[in-house]
């Protein structure tokens, strides 16, 4: 039985030493792939693959085949859960994520239930299904949405580019506000939980929408919470690494780094050099070569991942990753360009 333990991914998360850098994708599994895009198509639509587990699990596989890749991300959304609490979820062509039942004011707040584990099953069964049949050397990563971030979408009702109405719910109905994100905070502790025990290795909190709020807000709106979460995980599972992205959250890495978690993500826009330095030996990073360098020249792909590797330096501790997930119009074949100049040029960093 291979030693999970023993994988470049789980070794560099805690910082020890590996013979290069592993390298995984935020949206592995996605558009960009035509394999993808005809199992969606067979599917019917996005949230049907979604809750379908044996379409989930071929879509999670299927950037294994094609790309030599150190990790599998659990195909699911971030908006699982929002849809469990009866929101109604669906996806507008060209709009992306949309609410039948948006949550728009204190009474919505007080109504919502945090979804029971039945409601979210579909995604555990995927877990299970997909760490059966994936590769056992590699380890399988499961992940949530922020509870602010889940906010966002559930206040707003779909995306949005000011995010007033949950900006005004922060300024106007402040303890609303915390109700809010203390039953999401709970119902992502919960849902993360399921998801290990249903066998991935290792978790992930995306906090797409943390970089839109001022340094106070973030702190007692954001961060507060995802502390919350990190400290119920790991009070059940100590070993069971936790990795803290928030989009745009560059400002906010020390106090990120002191949540507990093993890893911090890091976007195109934060220098790997200088947040190495900061964080020290407290977390590794993930990241962060901006998604749009895959849109270009085979050469210049080359340059820019050689620039990302000797930016975060010598030493352990490094995940190889997009700052962002990768886009539907990025080639494939550019994509094993990159893994290949990691693969060729990594190991530099690691020798003795």
């Amino acid at each position: 039985m291979y030693d999970l333990n023993q994988s470049l991914f789980l070794r560099a998360l805690r910082r020890q030493p590996v013979e290069r850098t592993p390298v995984w994708i935020m949206r592995q599994a996605g558009r960009y792939l035509p394999e993808y895009r005809k199992t969606r198509e067979q599917a019917g639509d996005f949230l049907s693959l979604c809750k379908n587990p044996e379409l989930a699990c071929e879509v999670t596989l299927q950037p294994l085949r094609r790309f030599q890749l150190d990790a599998a991300i659990l195909f699911s959304d971030i908006l699982t859960i929002p849809d469990a609490m009866g929101l109604g979820l669906y996806f507008a062509e060209g709009e992306g994520p949309c609410f039948t039942n948006p949550v728009q004011d204190v009474k919505a707040i007080n109504d919502l239930i945090i979804p029971d584990a039945d409601s979210l099953d579909y995604v555990m069964k995927a877990a299970k299904l997909i760490r059966q049949e994936m590769p056992q050397h590699l380890p399988l990563i499961g992940f949530a949405g922020s509870p602010w971030t889940l906010a966002c979408y559930m206040v707003e009702g779909k995306s949005s580019r000011d995010f007033k109405r949950i900006l005004k719910l922060v300024y106007t109905e402040y303890e609303a506000a915390h109700m809010l994100l203390n039953k999401l905070a709970i119902s992502v502790s919960d849902y993360l939980l399921e998801q290990i025990k249903a066998g991935v290795n290792a978790v992930m909190i995306f906090d797409t929408w943390g970089g839109i709020l001022t340094p106070e807000h973030y702190q007692n709106f954001s961060l507060h919470y995802m502390q919350q979460i990190i400290t119920r995980i790991k009070a059940q599972y100590a070993d069971i690494p936790i990795i803290l992205f928030t989009k745009g959250g560059g400002q906010w890495l020390e106090h990120m780094a002191a949540t507990g978690c093993e890893a911090l993500g890091v976007d195109w826009t934060c220098d790997l050099q200088s947040a190495r330095k900061r964080v020290g030996d407290k977390v590794a990073l993930q990241g962060n070569l901006d998604p749009a360098v895959l849109l270009s020249s085979e050469q210049s792909i080359r340059k820019q991942v050689e620039k990302v590797l000797a930016s975060f330096g010598h030493g352990s501790g490094h995940v190889f990753n997009l700052g962002h997930g990768i886009t539907p119009d990025v080639p494939p074949e550019h994509v094993a360009v990159m893994i290949d100049a990691i693969n060729e040029f990594s190991p530099q960093y690691h020798s003795r």
